[in-house]
């Protein structure tokens, strides 16, 4: 099983009613439910943890998770509200304001991490790296995974919902020394590698330690980088696009998809994964991302509607 550890909210999308007035419908999401989903529309075993409120969202959220059959044994319920993320759209790219003070997700700590974790690999990502004391928590988390499980981390860098830089910093640094996959856009780059270009940035990134780095540069495309040197790009799908909701989250479902069936999802294969194996891996990550961004709010596609 791959287990994605990190935030599950509810999506506030803007809609119009039958009169014309702006209004907002709830969606269940989150960057880490979204890359759950996405993995095991994709046929890959997923599971996740996090906070999970008992409240209306609460139950919205996981009633989500396992219609679409991601593990929730590792889940920790709570009485605490769920987080809400307004989104606004500006041609077709999305801004959050979140509401997020003493939610089930945010609170969530040590104490609630389970004795064991029956998984393979481990996703991170998010704004749950963001905030305490749930960015603290998934810190432990990892660290306590790292000497034996394959970990890929999205840092889905929030810019607003940071309020200590160097905090954060401490923290993802950290986080990304640990991590064999690190899934990055060329905007969280432009914020954690200041005045570098994005390629310069990437492999600045692979000295701190992971064997991986996939850039996602939008409708550009993307390239994964190597410590062995490898650098392989490949083209976006053309497709008119709804919305960027989810995109990036289905992109990273496509990357471990892809390495968990050519038998690749594990500390020593990712460390020497061929330029066919990585290739694929953007491949797919690409394809189902395209479908997502085609259709409104995050939608990842099933493996069938990849042909």
């Amino acid at each position: 099983m791959i287990l994605c550890a990190g935030e599950a909210l509810i999506d506030m999308l803007p809609r119009k009613t039958s009169a014309g007035e702006d209004t907002f419908a709830p969606h269940v999401g989150g960057a880490v439910l979204n890359t759950a989903v996405a993995l095991a529309r994709l046929g890959a075993p997923s599971g996740f943890f996090s906070g999970i409120s008992t409240d209306l969202f609460g139950q919205q959220i996981a009633d989500r998770l396992e219609a679409d059959g991601v593990d929730l044994s590792h889940a920790a319920r709570s009485d605490r509200p769920t987080t809400l993320a307004f989104v606004t759209l500006t041609n077709g790219h999305a801004r959050y304001a979140f509401y997020d003070e003493n939610t089930a997700g945010r609170m969530i700590s040590t104490a609630d991490l389970p004795d064991a974790m029956d998984a393979s690999a481990c996703f991170f990502g998010g704004i749950s790296l963001a905030v305490e004391p749930a960015a603290d928590t998934y810190d432990a988390l990892s660290e306590r995974l790292a000497p034996a499980m394959p970990m890929m981390l999205d840092p889905n860098i929030r810019p607003d919902f940071i309020r200590d830089r160097d905090a954060y910093m401490a923290r993802i640094t950290r986080m990304l020394e640990r991590c064999d996959i690190v899934k990055v856009s060329d905007e969280d780059l432009a914020w954690l590698t200041p005045g570098m270009s994005a390629d310069d940035g990437a492999r600045a990134l692979l000295e701190r330690g992971p064997s991986i780095i996939c850039l996602t540069r939008g409708s550009e495309g993307a390239t994964g980088f190597t410590r062995s040197g490898l650098e392989v790009s490949v083209a976006s799908q053309k497709v008119e696009v709804i919305d960027t909701v989810g995109a990036g989250d289905t992109f990273n479902a496509g990357i471990l998809t892809a390495l968990h069936e050519a038998g690749a999802l594990t500390k020593s294969a990712i460390g020497r994964v061929s330029e066919d194996t990585l290739r694929a891996a953007l491949e797919l990550g690409a394809k189902a991302a395209a479908v997502t961004v085609s259709r409104a709010g995050a939608n990842p596609p099933r493996r069938t509607e990849l042909g």
